[in-house]
């Protein structure tokens, strides 16, 4: 799956990490410690993730309307229009991996891993649209 973020990302001139964000605003805005969270990232290296994507007009630090000292991360049009398509490709890709396998094995496979989505609290921008998950 890494793999298939990196190739995406290559093409559209993102780093893995840049369109791994650019899916998760696509929900809403996030403050910069949920996205931490979310992303798994320390404080530094999200600043700086956030910061290069910004330079590059992708997403917009705005206000946190409920805590005035506190800043959100939402996306651009330009951001919302890159997401959308690292979104779709990333997914065709990843869709694909399991094409070697028969439909029983592909129906266990995407069991186990809902599993795994929902017990490590998956963004829901990564799950299909007939799962009910986190």
């Amino acid at each position: 799956m890494n793999s298939a973020y990196a190739d995406v990302g290559r093409r559209l001139g993102l780093t893995a990490q840049q369109g791994q964000l650019l899916c998760v605003l696509m929900l809403q805005p996030y403050g910069m410690g949920e996205l931490g969270e979310v992303l798994g990232l320390a404080k530094s290296s999200l600043t700086g993730l956030v910061d290069r994507s910004e330079q590059r007009g992708l997403v917009r630090r705005e206000q946190d309307p409920l805590d005035g000292r506190a800043v959100r991360v939402a996306l651009t049009a330009k951001g919302a229009g890159v997401a959308g398509n690292f979104h779709a490709e990333a997914r065709r890709r990843i869709e694909a991996l399991p094409a070697c396998l028969d439909e029983d094995d592909r129906r266990r496979l995407a069991e186990l891993l809902s599993r795994v989505v929902a017990d490590n609290r998956v963004p829901a921008v990564f799950a299909t649209s007939d799962e009910s998950g986190p």
